[in-house]
């Protein structure tokens, strides 16, 4: 591979925005250096001083690629920790394979995904991890992992899970939510989150309590009440927050680290928060979907509402205040997108006079990054938090950093070139996802991608895919070792 040379940006990473281009070798990152110097030259982080020059000296600059960030800015790549390629749902399957998902992925920044393999009921996990890693591998454009949906708790699959974090499956996901399919009682949860303690894992908690959420569905269809906006007046938000508690409570009598994922609702995020200022290990995910749309959406016209059934749903706009305090705030961790597309057409019609048939989901993986930057072009977030909800703070939590997430020498050279002024517009015919809408369609946003570079190759290219399918790899990932969460009496971060 080449040397490239990201020449003339400003790298922002977690810690913050500095001047300086960034040097990368064959896959890795080799040097921060200063602006305008040349690879032999004196470095700006010194750590890397002997590297960089050494490099330099043995190679000159004949091979070196220069990429132009003039004016723009330079952040890790992003790494979205919650996809669903190639999903079962509903006797169908999410519309993106991982062909089609990871090459959008790609096109938004994002160059590292954690998709979720799935225990089949009565199986092993070890079986759903095969199944799982027999579609994503030799597809991916960009590199990928698993996280374990364990569907089916018992004896046989707690024996696996110390095996499958030895592999670098190192998070497990339960559901409080779809009795008969996911579901898991609280007795099975907590005998799950005692041995992913015991093993060095985190749970992943789907939580909405899925039983109440039944009685409230039967009760509308027997009433004739089957239009897609239904799917969120059965799923209020107290039932999240419910369950939220339900799960902080039983991680608590386990003593194992928990992620909310997919949080939607102030209640939910009153829970974590207070769990959070008692100094406890757990963490949550929001979506833009929950930042950006509201449940209005769902009583459009005829079958439209159907485009933005995802569970939880979509709730009322005065939830998205609270959600975009706690991403200034720390209370909430990581943007993700539960990308977990349908088409309208043959999928999502499934459900027509009868919500619950609607399979669950939203495209999204290819506009996270752009959608989590308005955040910082209206002033709720730094640029330093941006780079950390979006890659830094998911490589931390899920055992990727400081490979991923960082830009570090000897991390892996993923990169994404960002144009902060850049204006354009999401719609379904500009997005690449497989996909037949867009969920955000014509909305304009400021900021866009404009290079992205994974483990040192350029994959796209001012909106042109320059990768290949296959050239992604597996990441193992390393066991959970604890992330800082000061304890607070004050109820403010």
């Amino acid at each position: 591979m080449s040397r490239l040379l990201v020449e003339g940006g400003t790298v922002v990473t977690a810690s913050g925005p500095v001047a300086a281009d960034v040097l990368v070798d064959g896959e890795k990152v080799v040097a921060l250096l200063a602006p305008g110097s040349s690879p032999g030259s004196s470095p700006a982080s010194s750590p890397a001083s002997s590297a960089a020059s050494s490099l330099g000296r043995a190679s000159g600059s004949a091979d070196l690629v220069r990429v132009d960030a003039r004016g723009k800015l330079v952040v890790p790549g992003g790494i979205d920790v919650h996809t669903h390629m190639e999903m079962p749902f509903g006797g169908t399957f999410s519309a993106d394979t991982f062909t089609t998902g990871t090459r959008a992925a790609a096109h938004g920044g994002t160059t590292t995904i954690v998709d979720f393999a799935i225990q089949p009921r009565g199986g092993s996990a070890r079986e759903g991890l095969d199944t799982w890693m027999s579609r994503a591998e030799g597809h991916c454009a960009i590199d990928f992992g698993f996280h374990m949906i364990l569907s089916d708790v018992s004896e046989p699959v707690l024996k696996e899970m110390p095996g499958l974090v030895a592999d670098g499956i190192s998070s497990f996901k339960l559901f409080m939510a779809y009795p008969g399919v996911f579901y898991s009682d609280d007795g099975k949860i907590l005998t799950a989150m005692q041995t992913a303690a015991d093993c060095g894992a985190v749970v992943m908690m789907h939580a909405e309590n899925g039983i109440a959420i039944d009685v409230l569905v039967a009760q509308a269809l027997a009433a004739g009440k089957g239009d897609p906006r239904m799917h969120g007046e059965t799923r209020p938000s107290v039932l999240e927050g419910e369950a939220t508690h339900r799960a902080i409570v039983l991680a608590g009598v386990a003593n194992c680290p928990l992620y909310i994922v997919h949080l939607s609702a102030k209640e939910a995020l009153e829970e974590v928060a207070a769990a959070r200022d008692a100094g406890r290990q757990v963490f949550a995910e929001t979506c833009p979907q929950y930042l950006f749309l509201d449940a209005s959406l769902m009583a459009g016209p005829g079958m439209e509402g159907a485009k933005y059934v995802c569970s939880p749903p979509i709730r009322e706009a005065e939830h998205h205040e609270a959600l975009w305090r706690g991403l200034g705030t720390d209370d909430l961790s990581v943007v993700s997108t539960d990308h977990c597309p349908f088409c309208m057409k043959d999928q999502k019609e499934l459900g027509r006079g009868d919500f619950s048939k609607i399979p669950n989901g939203l495209p999204g993986v290819e506009h996270r990054m752009d959608l989590v930057y308005q955040g910082v072009v209206e002033h709720k977030i730094s640029l330093a938090r941006f780079v950390e909800l979006t890659s830094t703070a998911p490589a931390r939590l899920f055992g990727l950093y400081p490979k991923k997430g960082s830009l570090l020498p000897g991390a892996d050279a993923d990169l994404v070139v960002y144009d902060p002024a850049r204006r354009h517009t999401l719609s379904v015919e500009a997005h690449h996802m497989s996909v037949d809408y867009s969920a955000y369609e014509g909305m304009e946003v400021t900021g866009a991608v404009e290079t992205v570079i994974s483990r040192g190759e350029v994959v796209v290219d001012h909106g042109a895919f320059t990768g290949r399918e296959g050239r992604g790899q597996f990441v193992e990932r390393s066991p959970f070792a604890g992330v800082d969460v000061p304890a607070r009496t004050d109820g403010a971060r």
